[in-house]
């Protein structure tokens, strides 16, 4: 029944969406995940009408477009998102938006398919959370910004201006990362999270990254699961785990109690920010400031 809605409202928003740019002149966007919003209008500043479908602590892997979602992706001049599956629940729109030739700039495509983690248990058969890795989130600003300024040719220097400042304030952000995470031994960065959204994180800081669940959150983990990597932080002398802003924190603390059971302690080392970045107006909520918090908080707990 849900499909049914959900194709009906498809339908109607092509019929009645098919209109021309307010009359600000400002380009309508709509972006879905919070990191891919937080780019678009460092890119876009005041010649886009920027529109994110998620908000903070919104799990993409399970996100349902809503009625007034669809109208909203239907009456966009242009979408932006993630791509390999992890907006999963919004394919099937995606898909008819394809077949309506609506203009979309897919993050993931600025990737190299070298350069992504392969996996076999996520639909894509990648590793979708691309934005940890820093050098593919610069690759991803310079290709929504050439994107934009393709879509609109007018403001093409402003997009590749903005890109610019945007792309010298992430090297930058490299270098005060690398200077923390440098404080922390490679014997001691074990990282283990409630799902696993940090391997490209592991693989540019050289981390060894565990997730409880899969690479989707939508897999629940099981018993044998929590046992398992609780014998794991026994056997390698992990002093914490973390629960993500983004994904209920009762799995990790029964991982925190299966370890105590077997006579070992180990901490919650705090809150990490995995598929969505803080709350709107704090700087946990950019993309660099999430980024930042994240590095403090593994670091310091790890230490």
């Amino acid at each position: 029944m849900r499909k049914v809605i959900v194709l009906f409202v498809i339908s109607l928003a092509i019929s009645c969406g098919k209109k021309a740019k307010k009359a600000n002149g400002k380009l309508n966007v709509v972006t879905t995940t919070t990191m891919i919003t937080d780019l678009v209008k460092n890119i876009g500043g005041d010649k886009l009408d920027v529109k994110g479908l998620m908000g903070a602590g919104v799990d993409p892997h399970l996100y349902k477009a809503s009625e007034g979602d669809v109208s909203k992706l239907f009456n966009a001049d242009v979408v932006i998102y993630n791509g390999l599956h992890l907006e999963g629940k919004l394919e099937e729109v995606f898909e008819k938006m394809e077949h309506q030739n609506k203009k979309t700039i897919v993050a993931s495509n600025a990737i190299d398919k070298n350069n992504l983690i392969s996996s076999e248990l996520f639909a894509s058969n990648y590793d979708p959370h691309i934005w940890f890795d820093l050098s593919n989130w610069t690759k991803i600003t310079s290709y929504v910004a050439s994107k934009l300024a393709e879509i609109d040719a007018k403001n093409a220097d402003f997009y590749k201006k903005n890109a610019k400042i945007y792309l010298d304030k992430l090297s930058a952000l490299n270098k005060q990362v690398e200077n923390k995470i440098n404080e922390l031994p490679e014997e001691k960065r074990i990282l283990v999270t409630a799902h696993d959204a940090f391997n490209y994180f592991g693989r540019q800081h050289k981390f060894n990254v565990v997730g409880l669940q899969g690479l989707s959150t939508a897999t629940e983990a099981g018993v044998q699961d929590v046992q398992k990597l609780a014998k794991f932080i026994i056997e390698n002398e992990v002093k914490a785990i973390f629960v993500e802003s983004s994904v209920p924190k009762r799995t990790i603390e029964a991982l925190q109690e299966a370890v105590k059971s077997k006579g070992q302690e180990v901490v919650i080392g705090g809150t990490l920010y995995s598929d969505a970045l803080g709350s709107a107006g704090t700087e946990e909520g950019t993309y660099i400031g999430m980024y930042k918090a994240n590095v403090s908080t593994i670091v310091n707990a790890l230490k």
